[in-house]
Formats: C-alpha cells, structure tokens, sequence
C-alpha cells in the first residue's frame, strides 16, 4: 500500500513561514504528480501547488504565488512545500497527495493517494 505522511505543521504569527513535507512509502515516486491542498473548517479542499511527475514544471494557486515553493527529492521520495510570508487565510488542514504514473494532476481526481493531513495555524 502506498503511504504519505505529512509533517512540519504548527502554529505561526502572520508573516512568519513554515515548512512542510511528505514522506512517501511503498513506491518510488518519481513518475508520479506530486501536489499540495488545503482545507479550511466548513470549506471545500482547494489546490495549492504541483509538481510534475517529469520535474518540467510546477503551479500554484494565485492566492500562494510568490510566497509558497514546492520542491521534490526523488532520491528521498519527498515533497516539500516552503510557505513564507503567512496570511491568517492561509490556516488550514494541509494535505499532499499523489497522482498515478504518468497523470499530469491537472484534475483533483487525478490524485488517489492522500497523506493523512497536518495542521497549519497563522494567528494575526
């Protein structure tokens, strides 16, 4: 079974900057898209940033352009997501997840691996 697991959650004052990252077991996962969402209480789950499952590109959502990077380590088989410049906007339960060899994760369903969530807080 493929397992993701997510870390590097915590409590911020606005302005200051976290780091997550997802470890991945079961499979190399370097022919897979890697990406991160989020999910505020009472709201749905929104994209936030890929990486391609070729390492050609990456995306992110207008609201986190300029202030969150994704990177990779295929050798490690981690994703990681550098978030600086914290907004209260930006709490929430974070979520990295998997696409299966060779998708591009374009689309949410896409993804069928999902880590079990960490918990980011930004107190204004």
């Amino acid at each position: 079974q493929v397992q993701l697991v997510e870390s590097g959650g915590g409590l911020v004052q606005a302005g200051g900057s976290l780091r997550l990252s997802c470890a991945a077991s079961g499979r190399t996962f370097s022919s897979s898209t890697m990406g991160w969402f989020r999910q505020a209480p009472g709201k749905e789950r929104e994209f936030v940033a890929l990486f391609s499952f070729n390492g050609g590109w990456t995306s992110y959502a207008d609201s986190v352009k300029g202030r969150f990077t994704i990177s990779r380590d295929n050798a490690k088989n981690t994703v990681d997501l550098q978030m600086n410049s914290l907004k209260p906007e930006d709490t929430a339960l974070y979520y990295c997840a998997a696409t299966p060899p060779g998708r591009t994760g374009s689309n949410l369903q896409d993804y069928i691996y999902w880590g079990q969530g960490t918990q980011v807080t930004v107190a204004s």
